[in-house]
Parts: C-alpha cells; sequence; structure tokens
C-alpha cells in the first residue's frame, strides 16, 4: 500500500509499504479521508516530541471497513465508519469511570513517543481498534467526516466548560479548533462570542460562522475591548485555543473575576502566567484533553448540520500531494485552514 512517511524530521515521503492485517480486534480500514491536524504540523519539525520518525501521521479520517478480526461483530466490509484519535484501555482506573482520554494506557493513532508507536491514517490503509470506531451516515463525505475528530475536540472542551444561558464567551484562536468551539459555543446557549487572532482572513470567517465581534490582537488591547464592552467586567468564559504563553495569559486577563478559562491549545509543552491574575481574581483553569466518547453526538451536530466543517475546509487533495500540503501549512501560507489528503 501507499504510505506517506515522516522520514525524518521536515521530510515526508510517500513509499510502498505492506498492507496492514486486523488482530482479533480490530478493523482494517480502507482510508478514504485524513485531515491534516495543526498537531502533524507542529509534529513534521520535532517540536512537540511526539512524532518521530520513522512513523505515518494522521489521526482524523474515515473510511470503508475493509476486514475484520475475529472476534468483531459490531463492525462488517463495507461499513463506513471514523474512529477516535485516542486508543483506551476500557479496563484501568479512569476508563471504569468514563474517562477514556485519561486512560493509563492512552496511545494515539499516528503517534510515535518513546512509550508507543501507532501508524497512522495517511495511507491507503490503518488498523484501529473496533472499540474506537463509529458507524457514519451515508449521506455525509468522507472529507467531512474526517474532520469529525477536530469537532470531538470542541465538544469535549465546552462540556467541561459551564456556559449559562446568554454568556459572554471569549475564544482565543481562530484556527480550526477555535472556528469549531466557536460554533459549539453558540449551541451551548452563550449569548455573544468573541474571537482573538492576529490573522485578520480568519476573523472574517469566524464573523461569517456567527462571532459577535473580533479583534485582531495585534492591534490594541483586545481584553481591554472585552472590558469595555460588558460594564467592566470581562469575559464569562474562555476558551484558549492556541497553546502559548501570550494567547494563554490573554484569556485569562479576558475574564472577569470568578470566570473561566478552559485551556484547550496544547503547542508549548511549557507557558508562564500570571499567577497573581489568577488568584486575586479566584479565576478557574480547566484543561481539557481530546474527546471522551462524545463521537455520536457529534455525528449527529455535523449531520443536521449544527456544526458545519464545510467553510473550514481550505483543499481535498490526493495524498501523493501530501509533502507539499504539509510545507505549505508549516510555512503558514496565507489563507490555508484545513487540507484533507484522499489516499
Amino acid at each position: 500500500m501507499k504510505a506517506l512517511v515522516l522520514s525524518e524530521y521536515k521530510k515526508l515521503d510517500l513509499v510502498d509499504m505492506q498492507k496492514p492485517q486486523p488482530c482479533v480486534d480490530e478493523l482494517l480500514i480502507c482510508v478514504q479521508a485524513c485531515g491534516i491536524c495543526g498537531s502533524d504540523v507542529h509534529g513534521y519539525d520535532g517540536s512537540t516530541g511526539r512524532r518521530r520518525p520513522p512513523i505515518v501521521m494522521g489521526h482524523e479520517a474515515a473510511g470503508i471497513v475493509e476486514a475484520v478480526g475475529g472476534a468483531v461483530t459490531d463492525f462488517h466490509p463495507g461499513d463506513r465508519v471514523t474512529f477516535d484519535s485516542t486508543v483506551y484501555c476500557g479496563k484501568c482506573f479512569y476508563c471504569r469511570r468514563g474517562l477514556i482520554n485519561l486512560c493509563d494506557h492512552r496511545e494515539v493513532i499516528g503517534v510515535s513517543t518513546p512509550e508507543f508507536r501507532r501508524m497512522g491514517a495517511f495511507a491507503e490503509y490503518v488498523t484501529v481498534p473496533s472499540h474506537i470506531a463509529y458507524s457514519l451516515p451515508d449521506n455525509m463525505p468522507f472529507a467531512h467526516a474526517a474532520l469529525i475528530e477536530a469537532v470531538s475536540v470542541t465538544v469535549h472542551a465546552l462540556s467541561l466548560t459551564p456556559i449559562a444561558l446568554d454568556d459572554t464567551v471569549v475564544i482565543v484562536g481562530a484556527g480550526m479548533i477555535g472556528l469549531l468551539t466557536l460554533q459549539a459555543a453558540l449551541l451551548a446557549g452563550a449569548g455573544r462570542v468573541f474571537i482573538f487572532d492576529v490573522d485578520d482572513t480568519r476573523l472574517e470567517l469566524a464573523r461569517s460562522l456567527g462571532a459577535t465581534g473580533t479583534f485582531n490582537s495585534k492591534n490594541g488591547n483586545p481584553s481591554l475591548e472585552i472590558r469595555n464592552l460588558t460594564s467592566g467586567r470581562g469575559a464569562d468564559v474562555a476558551l484558549e485555543c492556541v497553546g502559548n504563553a501570550p494567547t494563554v495569559n490573554l484569556a485569562i486577563e479576558a475574564v472577569r473575576k470568578g470566570g473561566m478559562v478552559t485551556l484547550v491549545g496544547n503547542v508549548a509543552p511549557k507557558v508562564e502566567i500570571n499567577l497573581q491574575s489568577v488568584v486575586t481574581r479566584q479565576v478557574r483553569l480547566q484543561g481539557s484533553c481530546a474527546s471522551s466518547g462524545e463521537y455520536p453526538e457529534c455525528i449527529s451536530l455535523m449531520a443536521r448540520g449544527a456544526i458545519r466543517v464545510e467553510p473550514l475546509l481550505s483543499a481535498v487533495a490526493p495524498l501523493d500531494e501530501g509533502a507539499e500540503w504539509f510545507r505549505r501549512l508549516y510555512a503558514r501560507e496565507p489563507g490555508l485552514l484545513k487540507v484533507v489528503l484522499q489516499p
């Protein structure tokens, strides 16, 4: 089979690999679409330490079941499916409590660390445990279905974030996750949702998706602007969707006393925060990791158009163009948001 391999940092090669075979509890999936995640782009240069070459990346995917292991009874060849990016054991302390994203033995598709290596879906075929797979509606395009994983990240973050009806919400970052979070926050009952970013094109897209207002954080002080719009208080909630020190602190300063900041972005391993601002204003910080079983709800939201991914798709391209699309995304080419590869 053809696969796009990160053979060394910043070097992707389309190679022939042996077609994998499913284990007793696995599905062999013929991949129809796989999205390039921001974490793949950050892993491309080795900065995250979670894409150690050689590795086939890719965890945002959908396809058709080609074969099933001997113990699999709930899926059959020909089924249209997607799958969670997280492989969980189902037996540990956290899994037994429904916190599958915190599994003690958690592995991630398309990721390699010193502890594990899981080949991903930038390939014609991939194998995954059947318990992380989900059936797709017949009318959902595979290119859209590949983005269910990203939608699940935002829906999970909102499940951890108490938004009261008519709350004012700030989202820091208008990338893929930020723009999906915008849509999820509106569905959760937020009265006003404001977005901060440094890219005017993305901010324009945010407005088209329902943002109440947008602020380019390169210009002026967006946190002050939010206080001016909220009788001097600040937003009730902020969701940080970038993951570096300036944006985390921007989210902290944007919320009112007693407000909450949910941390979704995860680029920098360490950040320095304004601790006094958090402590003296009794701001709550909440981390959000991946998703935890929200796939069925996300599939339903997308199927009925409550969350839209089509406006976020910049390109759908063949797998053999993958290396070039990675290069363009890594270079932060203006106007590029989400690219989906088709093996």
